[in-house]
């Protein structure tokens, strides 16, 4: 009897978990991640930063650096292996008396891995057709793309679209369009499809730099693009830089700024404004936000040695507890 007797509750043992692995195994993984939108109080304003998605880019497109440091530099940051993935955000500012984006992300013309600041906007509590003003960094597609639908239709009918003045001069000519190199073509013409819309319904002006909305500054930032701009956010006494697309690799042009990337059209300019900016973001410890930083974006500059910089990410934290 006692061997029959282990024998039955070996077998029931058994049976027990195996059953308990089976229900266990019955539980589906979620593969979801939380809405990617992040919220700060900057004064009166409210901030929230609103993420688009993320692009991996090839290490080749980075220069004036050897590949064998370009290496070194992103493994230090536990990137880059095989490819440097960058991330795309755009910024949401509600002062109060106006709803203003600061680029629309990348649309539907880069992919799923892009296009998914409306999803984003909609998930941080607010629509497209509340937005007021949009304010365009520059006009490269993956900040002009997601001002329209697949049908060239726009997605904020009640928006005025503004970018500067030089920015609006290259990338809408024909005639520097059909003198571009081959590759640099599809870059028109997705500029050139985005604004169409709002062009023809009058929602697109262009700004000299300065005050373009209350509180919102537009600061020259050129060589990325030749009207590249940065906007100063300013409420009783705090401000935000949001600086477009100054740095694109995170883990190599803060500590190494002479780095320049191929999309760069003017890069010994782009490197001069890189530079700069770096220095006096460091030197006055404003805070920064950057359209190719690791989501929020959102952060300060350290001083690490001559011309080498370092990025200090914002901690997370409730958009009450930054009020002052």
């Amino acid at each position: 009897m006692l061997p029959h007797f282990r024998h039955c509750v070996l077998t029931t043992l058994c049976l027990f978990f195996c059953f308990q692995s089976l229900c266990l195994a019955q539980v589906p993984q979620v593969l979801t991640q939380v809405p990617g939108y992040f919220r700060i109080q900057l004064g009166r304003f409210e901030v929230t930063a609103l993420y688009d998605g993320t692009t991996e880019l090839d290490k080749s497109l980075l220069h004036h650096s050897k590949p064998e440091d370009i290496d070194q530099l992103l493994a230090r940051m536990f990137v880059g292996n095989p490819k440097m993935q960058t991330a795309v955000n755009a910024y949401l500012i509600n002062t109060g008396t106006s709803l203003v984006l600061i680029d629309a992300g990348a649309g539907h013309f880069f992919g799923p891995a892009l296009g998914r600041m409306l999803t984003n906007l909609k998930a941080a509590g607010y629509t497209a057709d509340q937005i007021d003003t949009v304010l365009l960094t520059h006009l490269h597609g993956d900040h002009v793309g997601g001002l329209v639908d697949t049908e060239g239709r726009p997605f904020f009918p009640k928006a005025t679209v503004r970018v500067a003045q030089p920015e609006h001069d290259y990338w809408l000519s024909e005639q520097k369009a059909a003198a571009a190199p081959t590759e640099a073509q599809p870059f028109f013409k997705i500029a050139q499809e985005a604004a169409a819309p709002y062009q023809r319904s009058g929602q697109w002006k262009t700004f000299s730099h300065g005050k373009v909305v209350p509180g919102i500054e537009a600061i020259r930032a050129e060589g990325h693009t030749p009207g590249h701009t940065a906007f100063k956010v300013d409420s009783e006494g705090q401000q935000l830089l949001i600086w477009g697309d100054v740095v694109h690799v995170h883990a190599v042009q803060f500590s190494h700024p002479a780095v320049s990337i191929d999309f760069d059209v003017d890069p010994k300019q782009a490197e001069v404004t890189r530079k700069a900016l770096l220095q006096e973001t460091a030197a006055t410890k404003i805070l920064v936000a950057g359209m190719h930083l690791p989501f929020p974006g959102i952060g300060h500059v350290r001083t690490d040695g001559p011309e080498s910089y370092a990025w200090v990410p914002i901690e997370f934290g409730m958009a009450d507890t930054f009020r002052k």
